[in-house]
């Protein structure tokens, strides 16, 4: 089944969501989903729609060109995605493999509807995970500095045609013109001990300190790298009997998780970024 799907924020008013489900109601579509928040807060709407789209009888132009119409009657940001396009997603690494291991299986046994025709990184170690999945691998390392190695990464990223890109531990801070380019499109994960224990061996300053929860944050990467909107967050309860080492561990896997939870809603289009937030639409059963 070929679907559309709609992300729609306005600010909150009577009769939007009547509006947008007559208009596609009026024109012959199943309406599959239907999600929506009002923040009383913000004053503000927020909506997905997932229609079946497998027997329009009008061009996919035609129809978003037509809500576009109703969209500025009713003052309408909103997007439109469509099912059966695979999301080029480019990943960024640096020597830590755990995370983009688990993207690469999860993509390959289908659970991230995406395509990875490559792999980037500043350094040459995963280059033997990137063969084993026979994707191409990238190594630019930052001898030339950041300016021009990020201007071979924009290169390769236009070349490729990509639409996302995931930090999958990529050690490096990326400069505000890049996260400008891409904002909304890249996501990057980071433990959760952030502003407590920064730079190196947070695990052992964390061990030293007798933590209880070990966590991973995915977000939207912006100008301040770990600080751009939140998508996805988890944490482990954890006790004075792991070693740094052992904490470690436990924070690798909730990184994975976390991570792969983040992709999937992006690439499932249900995360909607307003200001420096997001609405995250839960998984349709």
């Amino acid at each position: 089944m070929t679907k559309a799907i709609f992300l729609i924020q306005s600010p909150d008013s009577h009769g939007i969501l009547a509006a947008v489900t007559g208009f596609f109601s009026g024109r012959g579509f199943n309406i599959l989903h239907c999600q929506q928040h009002t923040d009383s807060f913000e004053k503000r709407f927020f909506m997905r729609i997932e229609l079946d789209a497998s027997d329009m009888t009008t061009s996919r132009k035609e129809l978003e060109d037509d809500f576009g119409s109703l969209a500025s009657t009713l003052g309408l940001d909103w997007s439109c995605h469509w099912s059966d396009y695979r999301t080029r997603m480019a990943i960024l690494v640096s020597k830590a493999s755990h995370c983009l291991y688990d993207l690469l299986s999860r993509q390959l046994e289908g659970e991230l509807n995406a395509e990875i025709p490559l792999i980037i990184s500043n350094h040459p170690d995963l280059e033997k995970v990137a063969d084993r999945f026979r994707i191409p691998f990238y190594c630019y390392p930052m001898t030339d500095g950041k300016e021009k190695q990020e201007e071979k990464i924009r290169t390769l990223l236009k070349r490729f045609d990509i639409d996302l890109v995931v930090l999958a531990r990529y050690m490096q801070i990326l400069t505000p013109e890049f996260t400008d380019e891409w904002k909304g499109r890249i996501i990057n994960i980071h433990h959760a001990f952030l502003p407590a224990f920064q730079g190196a061996n947070p695990y052992r300053r964390a061990y030293e300190r007798g933590v209880k929860m070990i966590g991973a944050t995915a977000h939207y990467a912006s100008e301040d790298l770990d600080q751009g909107p939140i998508i996805e967050q988890d944490v482990i309860r954890v006790n004075h009997e792991l070693t740094p080492e052992g904490l470690k561990e436990v924070g690798k896997d909730c990184e994975k998780r976390v991570l792969a939870s983040a992709v999937k809603a992006h690439l499932e289009h249900r995360v909607i970024i307003y200001r420096n937030r997001t609405i995250v639409f839960s998984v349709e059963r």
